[in-house]
C-alpha cells in the first residue's frame, strides 16, 4: 500500500458510482463489496438476527475521508454520519496536516479493565491482603475463560484492589482486572473472566460480591495522535498563517479552562471518531463514554486536545484518549458494510485501528476550531446544511442545489424560506 496516495483531488465532484470504482481499485474490493456499498448492505433478514423486535434497517450516508497520512502510510477513512460538512472538513484538515508530514501516532497495548464490587467487608485490610496474596491464582482463573486470546499473547495481566471505605452503602472494595484483549474490543472476554473470578474473590475475602462488569473508562488502552502544521498552510485571505495558528491556540485554551466550551470542543472530536466507529461496526457509545470520562480524569472536564504554537511558529496538535475498538467479533464481522469498511481501512490490528481513529479525531477538531477562529462555523457548514433544508422543504432533485444556493446567498437558511423559493419556481 506504500505506493497508494489518499490524495484524491476532485473526488467529491465525481458521480457516486465512479467514487465507488476509485475506492474499489484503491482497496482491492471485489464486485460483492461494491454491491454492498451501492445497495443497502444490511438485509432485513440479517438485521432480524442481530437485534430483537426488528422492523427493518436504518441507513446512514457512508462517506470517505481523504488525504490521511498516518505514520507514513496513506489511508482512506470510511465514515458513517448524517451531519453535513463532517467528511469534507476532516479531509481538508488532513490535507493541511499532510503538508507537515502527516500524523504520528502510537497506542498502548489493548488492556481493558473489568470491575468486581465487593461488599459486607468485616476488615478492609484483611480482604485486600487476601487478594494480593493470591494474585497469581486469580490471574490463572481469569485466563481459563478465553484460551484463544491467551494463545495470541493476551489475557489477564494484573489484579488491583481499590478500597472505598465510605460509600452510601458502607465500605466497598472494587477489584480491577487488567486484561489484554488483543484485537477484540473485549467486553465479552472481560465479563466472562469476571464471572469466573467473583466466587473466588468472595471466598478469599469472606465477603459478598455484587456487580461484575467491564469499565468503559479504558484508561489503560489509549491512542495518541500528534501533528505539526506549517503556519503557511493556515493562511487565509484575511489572516496570516501565524495569526491563524495563534487563534487556534487561543480556541483550545478556552476548552481547557471552561467545561461548557470543552463539551462542544470534544463533541467535534467525536464527530469524526464516532463516524469511523459506526462505519466499522464498533461500539461508538463505549468509545464516547470512555472519551468524556477521560476528559474529566483530573477532576474537571476539559479539552482532549492540545493545540499550541511551537518554537518555529508552526501549529502543533496532540490528542490522547481511550480507544476500546476491535476488528474481530460483534457487528464488525457480521454487518456487510462494516466488513467492507474494514477492507478499505486495511488495518492489521486493533491498536492500529485505534491510532487511525485518534488521527481522525485530531483532524476533525482542527477543522472545527480553525473555522470557529476565522470565518465562523456557519459559513462552510451552513452552505452544506442548506441542501438538507431544501430537501426538508420538499424540493425535487432538480431544484435542490438551486434552492440551497439562494438560501446561502440570502443567509436565510430556513425551511420556511426554502418553501417560498419553491413556490416562486413552480
Amino acid at each position: 500500500m506504500g505506493d497508494k496516495s489518499s490524495r484524491l483531488p476532485g473526488f467529491y465532484k465525481r458521480p457516486l458510482t465512479e467514487r465507488v470504482d476509485i475506492v474499489a481499485e484503491w482497496a482491492n474490493l471485489n464486485d460483492d463489496d461494491k454491491t454492498v456499498l451501492l445497495g443497502q448492505g444490511l438485509s432485513n433478514e440479517l438485521a432480524d438476527k442481530m437485534i430483537e423486535n426488528t422492523l427493518g434497517t436504518f441507513a446512514l450516508p457512508l462517506g470517505i475521508a481523504v488525504n490521511f497520512l498516518v505514520n507514513g502510510r496513506d489511508y482512506l477513512i470510511p465514515m458513517a454520519v448524517e451531519e453535513p460538512s463532517v467528511v469534507a472538513a476532516v479531509s481538508n484538515a488532513a490535507k493541511k496536516i499532510r503538508a507537515g508530514g502527516g500524523f504520528h501516532t502510537s497506542a498502548t497495548n489493548p488492556v481493558m479493565i473489568g470491575q468486581i464490587q465487593v461488599l459486607d467487608i468485616p476488615d478492609m485490610d484483611v480482604a485486600i491482603n487476601a487478594i494480593n496474596a493470591n494474585k497469581a491464582d486469580l490471574l490463572e482463573t481469569a485466563n481459563c475463560c478465553d484460551k484463544v486470546i491467551v494463545n495470541l499473547g493476551g489475557g489477564a495481566l494484573d489484579i488491583v484492589p481499590r478500597p472505598f471505605p465510605d460509600t452510601p452503602v458502607g465500605p466497598m472494595l472494587v477489584v480491577h482486572l487488567h486484561f489484554d484483549t488483543r484485537d477484540a474490543m473485549g467486553a465479552n472476554a472481560i465479563n466472562t473472566a469476571l464471572e469466573s473470578l467473583a466466587p473466588e474473590i468472595a471466598r478469599l475475602t469472606n465477603c459478598r460480591t455484587n456487580l461484575r462488569i467491564l469499565s468503559n473508562l479504558a484508561d489503560q488502552r489509549t491512542a495518541t495522535a500528534r501533528c505539526t502544521i506549517p503556519a503557511d498552510q493556515l493562511a487565509t485571505e484575511d489572516y496570516s498563517g501565524q495569526e491563524v495558528a495563534k487563534l487556534i491556540e487561543e480556541a483550545n485554551a478556552f476548552a481547557v479552562v471552561d467545561p461548557y466550551r470543552a463539551a462542544t470542543h470534544n463533541k467535534g472530536i467525536m464527530n469524526g471518531i464516532d463516524a469511523v466507529c459506526i462505519a466499522t461496526g464498533n461500539d461508538w457509545r463505549a468509545v464516547e463514554a470512555g472519551a468524556h470520562s477521560f476528559a474529566a480524569k483530573d477532576g474537571r472536564y476539559q479539552a482532549l486536545t492540545d493545540w499550541h504554537v511551537d518554537d518555529n511558529g508552526d501549529l502543533y496538535g496532540e490528542i490522547t484518549l481511550p480507544m476500546a475498538v476491535g476488528m474481530v467479533g460483534g457487528a464488525t464481522k457480521v454487518h456487510p458494510t462494516a466488513r467492507t469498511a474494514m477492507k478499505i481501512l486495511a488495518v492489521q490490528s486493533a491498536p492500529e485501528l485505534a491510532q487511525v481513529m485518534a488521527a481522525v479525531g485530531l483532524a476533525q477538531n482542527l477543522a472545527a476550531i480553525n473555522a470557529l477562529a476565522t470565518v465562523g462555523i456557519q459559513k462552510g457548514h451552513m452552505a452544506l446544511h442548506a441542501r438538507q433544508v431544501a430537501m426538508a422543504a420538499g424540493a425535487p432533485e432538480a431544484l435542490i442545489q438551486f434552492v440551497a444556493d439562494q438560501l446561502v446567498a440570502e443567509r436565510r437558511i430556513h425551511v420556511d424560506r426554502a418553501k417560498e423559493i419553491l413556490k416562486g419556481n413552480r
